[in-house]
């Protein structure tokens, strides 16, 4: 392994995950959905949620926190929308199985909006959006999750970094895709830079005092989207109690204060509240695909600010990314990332992942 990291093909990166979960009891098919979603999340350049959570979703297994099986259930739907029961099973597992039935019912009524309550962790957003995406619908993912933000003029953690994404299809499989915490930074890029130990910039954490940090040691809580109230913070604050509507408090869930402590020690049930969205826009105006692509070239088009960095619209940073793990044979990981995963293998007696 090169000093700078090691590449890990996208297959043997999926098996590993699936060889994992395996060890600790979660079927097959369950396991594959968690490692589609992994993998696509350190494809996509968001390492903060790929190989970075393994070890959280093996702990909520063992501990028996979360359910080793089971399947979502609808307790309440009209054509247009439904309420699910996750079963407390693994999140990414409620969250395909969401969104799907939202797709099909945005193909029968133009939109589909569900509701998930009893599911965990999900991952990326993006992962959920893009899956309608690719059926020519807008899609968007909500979630909340364990108290992070604090809250502007506060110092105590509330609300979670209570991710968005909304999706939407451009012409020849181009596309616009946001996928973003409502925190200034997710946790994770927090934890991966404890990882590298490397300093995080001021703005994205408050250590338990409520001063700013550059120590991810020091870290409490976060910052909401746009830092300080004199920089906007408070939109960031706003934008995570929308998702805190949409999510816990719509769908019966746990919301925010009364979400679990993010790894407390205590464990319980996480009880976590998302939503999942279907648009499909031949349901408005016509030529939705053509207007897209337009916006997006324009955009893309624009004189840069400084030369020779380019302008780019939400995702295509992503785009980049999957086309240099394409090109390389897999994803980068950074050697802390490798032995992390090492250690991950021989805790559960399987198999450790293969690298180039």
């Amino acid at each position: 392994m090169a000093d700078d990291g090691a590449i890990v093909p996208l297959p043997e990166m999926r098996a590993f995950v699936v060889r994992c979960m395996a060890a600790v009891g979660i079927p097959e098919t369950d396991g594959g959905a968690l490692a589609e979603l992994l993998v696509a999340a350190d494809y996509r350049g968001h390492y903060s949620h790929g190989l970075n959570r393994l070890d959280m979703y093996i702990t909520d297994t063992t501990s028996k926190t979360m359910a080793t099986s089971g399947k979502p259930i609808v307790v309440k739907e009209t054509v247009a929308t439904a309420l699910v029961d996750g079963n407390n099973i693994l999140g990414p597992v409620v969250g395909k199985f969401c969104i799907d039935l939202a797709i099909e019912k945005a193909k029968n009524a133009g939109i589909g909006w569900v509701t998930a309550r009893r599911s965990n962790h999900f991952g990326i957003a993006g992962w959920y959006g893009i899956r309608a995406m690719e059926q020519g619908m807008i899609g968007m993912a909500f979630t909340n999750t364990s108290p992070l933000l604090v809250p502007t003029r506060a110092k105590e953690s509330v609300l979670g970094t209570n991710p968005i994404c909304v999706a939407a299809p451009g012409n020849h499989g181009d596309g616009f895709v946001l996928d973003m915490a409502t925190t200034a930074v997710a946790l994770g890029k927090i934890e991966l830079a404890d990882r590298k130990e490397q300093p995080i910039p001021e703005g994205w954490a408050l250590t338990p005092e409520g001063a700013p940090t550059k120590d991810p040691k020091q870290a409490e809580g976060l910052c909401p989207l746009g830092g300080a109230e004199n920089t906007s913070g408070y939109k960031g604050y706003g934008l995570s109690m929308m998702v805190e509507i949409f999510c816990g408090i719509m769908g019966g869930a746990k919301y925010a204060h009364h979400v679990r402590k993010w790894k407390d020690p205590v464990q319980n049930e996480a009880n976590l509240g998302q939503c999942f969205v279907a648009i499909d826009p031949r349901a408005f105006a016509d030529g939705f695909e053509d207007r897209m692509s337009d916006l997006i070239d324009y955009c893309r088009n624009l004189q840069p600010a400084e030369e020779g960095v380019e302008v780019m619209v939400p995702g295509d940073p992503e785009r980049k990314h999957m086309a240099k793990c394409d090109q390389q044979g897999g994803i980068l990981y950074h050697p802390n990332q490798i032995k992390f995963a090492h250690d991950i293998a021989a805790k559960l007696n399987i198999a450790p992942m293969k690298i180039l």
